[in-house]
């Protein structure tokens, strides 16, 4: 759950864990977004405690820990929910740290949650129309007086809905159901449509499988693939399925308590003490 408060991890360091990590190997070039020396505070809970973080252009990465861990509050600093107490976040170059949710959006950054957010009485093509908001061009005078442009750019806009909801898997027939009506992993399917209507550079998601059979995230990780070699995206996931993260990750990063305790390559990360540790306790 996203949870403003999350456990007390002690004083925010300097260096340690929150060291700068290193480009995943398989991506596709630089640091897309960059996170650097990023903590959360609230009143005097440490939530999120000197992270740093790098998502390669082209690549597919990983944020996994146990509950508490601090997943929710860091993602809500990178798409602008939350605002950094410390530290610094670049997305495509531009400091984003602090910014309006709706102008890292427009930038290129987009988002899922991990409980659906659908207009429920809105149809599914009219929940997607939303998520291209940020791309239209119509103005207040446009839309009063009708013109042509803005009559075309709303058969546009109308049009690219129900080509983005054939492209996530949604059946022509429930194009025009309220998102309500819609069964779980539709529902699921239409947010990420709607987080794609805004032509993002990043998508974020966060637990996109929960709630879904193992046929079901079989198939949504091959669409991740999909994403990323057929638009050119980056994908950044909070996901508790561990077949999931192993099968479609280039890199994972691990959070515990707030701080970083492991990074690299899902092989490795999976086999690291300290996460054996966070996941199953001390043994012995």
């Amino acid at each position: 759950m996203s949870d403003p408060v999350e456990q007390p991890v002690g004083a925010v360091r300097a260096g340690g864990a929150g060291a700068p990590s290193a480009p995943a190997a398989n991506g596709g070039g630089g640091a897309l977004l960059r996170a650097e020396n990023v903590s959360k505070i609230f009143g005097g809970l440490v939530a999120v405690d000197d992270v740093s973080f790098e998502i390669p252009e082209r690549s597919i990465v990983s944020i996994i820990g146990p509950n508490g861990a601090g997943k929710t509050t860091f993602f809500n600093m990178l798409t602008g929910l939350y605002r950094p107490s410390l530290g610094r976040i670049s997305f495509a170059d531009k400091d984003v740290t602090g910014m309006r949710p709706d102008l890292i959006t427009a930038m290129g950054m987009s988002r899922t949650f991990q409980n659906i957010r659908l207009f429920a009485t809105m149809s599914a093509v009219e929940n997607v129309l939303v998520g291209q908001h940020s791309r239209t061009k119509a103005g207040l005078v446009g839309s009063i007086l009708r013109t042509p442009g803005v009559r075309r750019e709303e058969r546009e806009t109308r049009e690219k809905a129900r080509e983005l909801l054939s492209y996530v898997g949604l059946k022509e027939k429930s194009f025009d159901d309220m998102s309500v009506n819609l069964s779980y992993g539709d529902q699921r399917r239409l947010e990420v449509a709607r987080a794609l209507a805004s032509d993002p550079k990043l998508l974020l998601l966060d637990e996109p499988t929960a709630g879904m059979n193992p046929q079901e995230s079989s198939v949504l990780t091959d669409f991740m693939r999909k994403l990323r070699d057929e638009r050119g995206l980056s994908i950044l996931l909070i996901e508790h399925d561990m077949k999931v993260v192993m099968s479609v990750s280039e890199r994972v990063t691990v959070l515990d308590h707030g701080e970083k305790i492991a990074e690299g390559e899902p092989q490795k990360v999976r086999a690291d003490p300290r996460v054996i540790e966070a996941y199953l306790g001390k043994q012995g």
